[in-house]
């Protein structure tokens, strides 16, 4: 069992918000572990895809990740994430959002930072399953917004079989995030790579969105400003890019969130700004836990000589395995 408290240590080479932020998806964990595919067909027709870890005992507590903006379970921190569960014996599985297993959604509909039905009926739906045991929740940056989201929409009323939870890198303030990944070398690299391949998923269900919005101003959006006033808003039944940003940002439910929770996240993280991180919010929940520390850049936190092993994950297991084995 990792230790409970173990503090952050980077290598010494491992420094700066962007390399902290690169590293990972460039040279971490080459190989996704074994995994079972599950389908779930949503109640709207559509599809849900679950990666489980193979080999993991058939009971005991069970982790499910949710993942970042186009991410999957091969995402870096994904495939750390299982590596560490499957070492301590424990079930795990990532939870694709629509669009983001390999294969394009049916419906028109995609994902979005503050979409929380989907993880509701996910979790309702294990919750049928006979022999489920305690389920920890492990929320990547925009996963970590939806799990923080969805907890405190149910507040007391969370499911039972949900112990516990940990956000990692969670964009608490979307407008924030934003602002900052909208302009200078933040637009160019990260905004930019995200904007691709959202792209690219519009254009192969381009004929689900004709007539309703206007795809090709959607397709030379270069800002997330852009994009979500002309695509993300419209679609999802938003005003516009800032009240889809102030009604999606998990930051307003964390008070209400009555599950114990650790929240993880760098000061010099590129995507969301230090002055965003919600402080006051902690200090005044006896359900919230914090580390907030100045290194570990945007899902970075990683150690070890070469860099391949992560702080923030291990962590992350500690602190469910407190809760979810009692």
């Amino acid at each position: 069992m990792p230790t409970d408290r173990e503090p952050y240590q980077p290598p010494f080479w491992y420094r700066g918000r962007h390399l902290q932020t690169l590293w990972g998806p460039l040279f971490r964990h080459r190989r996704l572990p074994p995994v079972r595919r599950e389908r779930l067909e949503t109640p709207d027709g559509d599809f849900l895809d679950l990666d489980w870890l193979e080999g993991a005992a058939p009971d005991g507590p069970l982790i499910l990740i949710l993942h970042g903006l186009e991410g999957s379970s091969r995402s870096h921190y994904a495939r750390g994430l299982l590596i560490e569960a499957g070492r301590l014996g424990w079930r795990s599985a990532v939870l694709h959002f629509r669009s983001c297993s390999g294969e394009v959604n049916r419906l028109a509909r995609l994902y979005h930072s503050g979409e929380t039905s989907d993880l509701a009926w996910v979790v309702d739906h294990l919750r049928e399953r006979p022999g489920l045991g305690p389920i920890g929740l492990v929320g990547i940056s925009l996963g970590g917004n939806v799990v923080l989201k969805w907890l405190g929409e149910r507040g007391d009323a969370a499911p039972s079989e949900v112990a516990a939870a940990v956000a990692i890198s969670t964009p608490f303030d979307l407008a924030a995030c934003a602002r900052v990944l909208d302009r200078g070398f933040n637009r160019a690299v990260y905004t930019t790579s995200f904007l691709r391949t959202m792209k690219t998923k519009i254009r192969l269900k381009r004929a689900l969105y004709d007539g309703d919005i206007d795809l090709a101003a959607v397709l030379r959006s270069r800002t997330f400003r852009e994009y979500d006033r002309l695509f993300t808003a419209p679609l999802h039944g938003f005003a516009d890019e800032q009240d889809y940003w102030t009604r999606a940002s998990s930051g307003p439910f964390l008070e209400r969130i009555r599950r114990p929770t650790l929240l993880i996240n760098s000061t010099n993280d590129p995507f969301m700004p230090a002055e965003s991180l919600p402080r006051s919010a902690v200090e005044r929940s006896r359900w919230l836990d914090a580390e907030f520390v100045a290194e570990g850049g945007h899902v970075g936190f990683l150690d070890g000589a070469l860099g391949l092993s992560s702080w923030a994950e291990r962590r992350a297991l500690a602190f469910l395995g407190r809760h979810l084995l009692r």
